[in-house]
């Protein structure tokens, strides 16, 4: 329980303190020691628990009280922080939605949830133990990296304000979030850390503030608010209709109800979770908000196309994976919308001349075929899923940061045409 807390609460230290250091100096050794910790803590759980029984542990009952209005409070600070910006720059569909995810979160919490004990329930089994170490150590590299990229970054736009103590405490903060997501067993706990994804997201896209970094921003946001509204509708039917609030649970309730009339209870919320996860892991016709991401500083760019964000959402479709079999209709929604993204973004790779959108759209064709590996369910392609998002988070990451440091050193992004720059990628 100890690495658990650990990894969880040493980026939300990390992220704290990011934002206080000015100094350049400071600020490297600071980063580096939290992404060496960050790194070395991934290693010693993956030694301690890779090829274990899946296992459970739970902080104590008397923290469970405080936890849940943590949790409650910080999905409202989200909110609230989205409505902010939504008004700020006057994006309708967007402070329609965060009005939405506000009304039902406190609806959520002062009516459905009333009576119901905060869960501090984690679970700990292979696959987490890979997205461990891919956030652990992928994560913590390109933070790193970060650090020269953006002194480069700065220098090059004097005439923009030095931001970068905003930007590296939402780099750790992003880590802190998908540990939470990868370990809690709580449904409403992962909600939260999925949110807290989307808006830290939102943040690094928008970072240079420009017209086009503000409207892609908005773009992402608003794909993956429909997700998070799904997410927190599966989370509302399941509480009314008295459905396990404990993940590993509700997966292990939802299989046993094959063939039973409560499988048409448990088939909405599977659905609904399919559809959050597709959203965050930009399937078509959701994939334009990756492709806007393109703006960011490639660190960006790197975290959220390989071991962060879009690998929240394979994660959650694969945890949902064992249901697939159990539920053709949800089955066939994740394969089909999977394959169809695979198809069509492989041939648009091989279109581009612009070396990030080529990258961009492999990875989005990637992630389709992790999808359709996910949607079918079997063992077998659990197991293909699995090796795909490793293979892709870590050629992913590596991709992005050699093309970001060409980029940046010639100051072009093409790769054909008159100007062959970039033809090996």
């Amino acid at each position: 329980m100890e690495l658990i807390v650990s990894l969880v609460g040493v980026p939300c230290l990390a992220a704290l303190l990011m934002l206080v250091v000015r100094c350049d100096k400071a600020r490297n050794v600071l980063a580096v020691a939290f992404a060496a910790v960050i790194g070395l803590l991934s290693v010693v759980f993956a030694v301690r628990y890779l090829g274990e029984s899946p296992a459970y542990f739970a902080l104590p009952e008397s923290s469970a009280g405080v936890l849940g209005i943590v949790n409650f409070l910080i999905e409202i600070a989200v909110g609230v922080f989205i409505l902010a910006y939504a008004i700020r720059y006057k994006r309708m569909l967007a402070l329609g939605l965060a009005l939405v995810q506000l009304v039902m979160a406190i609806w959520l919490e002062v009516s459905v949830l009333a009576g119901h004990e905060f869960s501090t329930q984690m679970r700990v089994d292979e696959l987490t133990v890979i997205m461990a170490l891919i956030i652990g150590i992928v994560g913590s590299g390109i933070c790193v990296y970060a650090l020269g990229y953006m002194k480069d970054f700065q220098e090059h736009h004097p005439e923009q304000k030095d931001r970068r103590p905003w930007f590296f405490a939402l780099m750790f903060a992003f880590l802190a979030a998908m540990f939470n997501i990868v370990f809690s067993d709580n449904m409403a706990w992962i909600y939260t850390a999925w949110e807290v994804t989307t808006l830290c997201s939102f943040l690094l896209i928008g970072f240079t503030k420009t017209d086009e970094a503000i409207n892609n921003a908005f773009r992402q946001i608003v794909m993956n608010m429909l997700g998070g509204i799904a997410f927190q509708i599966a989370i509302v039917f399941a509480a009314i209709n008295g459905l396990p609030l404990v993940f590993s649970e509700f997966l292990m309730a939802g299989a046993m109800s094959a063939g039973t009339a409560a499988a048409a209870l448990f088939a909405v919320p599977v659905v609904l979770l399919a559809f959050a996860g597709m959203t965050k892991a930009a399937q078509m016709p959701f994939h334009t908000w990756l492709l806007g991401a393109m703006v960011a500083p490639t660190p960006t760019s790197a975290l959220l196309h390989s071991s962060t964000m879009v690998k929240a959402g394979v994660f959650l479709l694969i945890k949902l994976s064992p249901l697939f079999l159990v539920f053709p209709i949800a089955s066939g929604m994740v394969v089909l919308v999977g394959g169809l993204t695979f198809l069509f973004c492989s041939f648009l790779a091989i279109s581009q001349s612009n070396a990030k959108r080529v990258l961009a759209y492999s990875t989005i064709a990637n992630l389709g075929l992790i999808t359709a590996c996910a949607g079918v369910g079997t063992p077998e392609a659990i197991w293909a899923a699995i090796f795909l998002v490793v293979f892709h988070a870590v050629a992913k990451s590596l991709l992005f940061l050699c093309v970001g440091t060409a980029e940046h050193h010639i100051g072009r992004r093409a790769h054909r045409g008159k100007d062959p720059v970039f033809t090996r990628w």
